[in-house]
């Protein structure tokens, strides 16, 4: 059996429709679903059960000999959320505990980091797991400092050779986008945002450089489609011998202009900009350039090449957001 944690949440659904698709299973998803639209991202799937977080441990105990491989990608995920202790909680304390138990029982371990960890990105986007790299990178918000601490406290843990899940991966993952969003609200991908505001008037609006190094729609996000992170992490389970901490993006930046031009072209239109202040809170701590290294992945032998950005954006506006049903 394969467990995937915060299975109903944008990433996660689209694993489960993959695991699915390529014959993978029984697969068990542990998710709140709340009042809202949710529920939409699973309902096409066939689930083997529908676990509360409340009780993940208790159907752990009691599932221990059917289960193989757990895929946690269940956090808090808003980067503007400030209850803290919240975030403890969900992001870290579950992480860990789940790290331990997996360790315990002799599972595997597939987990969510964050591109997030790199903060404002000066010390770069190499995902080195080395307590001297790990420790010189400064996240921006609480959602990347507790993706942070897990990562660091995993590398502790490895530094002391204490015992460890019989595989483990971090993935770092960049700028995704793809089906199954739309619950996220403010956090939906600028992909989304931009398809809804060009379908509806023919133009969108970016936000205005506030860089001199960065002309109007010149920054720059590694953006990657939703079905290259299910490839990477269907990879994984299918080679167990692999661990480690992986960054998750394409490898080639793209900018927001880039990305407009693509959701435009997929709409038939011609590319119609306004730009924006950027509001002072967004300022502060904005990045202007996020670009994944991706070397060590390739070298562990992922030889897959990455979706370009038209194909994806392509992909998502015909067969998502211009039907009438955008679910997965």
């Amino acid at each position: 059996m394969i467990l995937v944690t915060g299975g109903g949440g944008f990433i996660g659904s689209n694993l489960v429709a993959g695991l699915e698709a390529h014959g993978h299973g029984p697969v068990a998803v542990c998710d709140s679903l709340g009042s809202g639209s949710k529920w939409r991202n699973i309902a096409k799937r066939n689930l083997a059960e529908l676990i509360s977080p409340t009780h993940l441990f208790n159907w752990l105990a009691t599932h221990s000999n059917e289960l193989d491989i757990v895929f946690h990608l269940g956090a808090i995920s808003d980067t503007t959320a400030r209850d803290v202790d919240a975030i403890v909680a969900a992001n870290i304390r579950l992480t860990l505990d789940l790290w331990d138990w997996c360790a315990e029982a002799d599972k595997r371990l597939i987990y969510a980091s964050s591109a997030a960890t790199y903060g404002n990105g000066n010390v770069g986007f190499d995902d080195d797991m080395s307590q001297t790299a790990l420790a010189r990178l400064r996240p921006l918000n609480p959602y990347g400092w507790s993706k942070l601490l897990v990562d660091r406290r995993i590398a502790q843990h490895l530094g002391d050779r204490d015992k460890q899940p019989r595989q483990w991966v971090g993935l770092r993952f960049f700028n995704v986008y793809g089906p199954n969003e739309y619950h996220k609200d403010k956090q939906r991908s600028v992909a989304v945002q931009i398809y809804e505001q060009a379908n509806s008037s023919g133009t969108c609006k970016l936000f205005r450089s506030h860089n001199p190094d960065y002309p109007n729609g010149k920054q720059q996000r590694d953006f990657i489609w939703v079905d290259d992170c299910i490839q990477v992490m269907l990879w994984l389970m299918d080679n167990p011998h692999i661990s480690g901490l992986f960054n998750l993006g394409t490898g080639k930046a793209r900018t927001f202009a880039d990305l407009a031009s693509a959701v435009f072209a997929a709409l038939g239109h011609t590319t119609h900009i306004e730009y924006i202040d950027t509001p002072l809170e967004v300022q502060r701590h904005y990045q202007y350039l996020t670009q994944a290294r991706m070397e060590r992945l390739r070298n562990a032998g992922f030889a897959r090449p990455f979706t370009s950005l038209e194909d994806g954006v392509r992909a998502y506006v015909r067969d998502y957001l211009a039907t009438d049903d955008p679910y997965r």
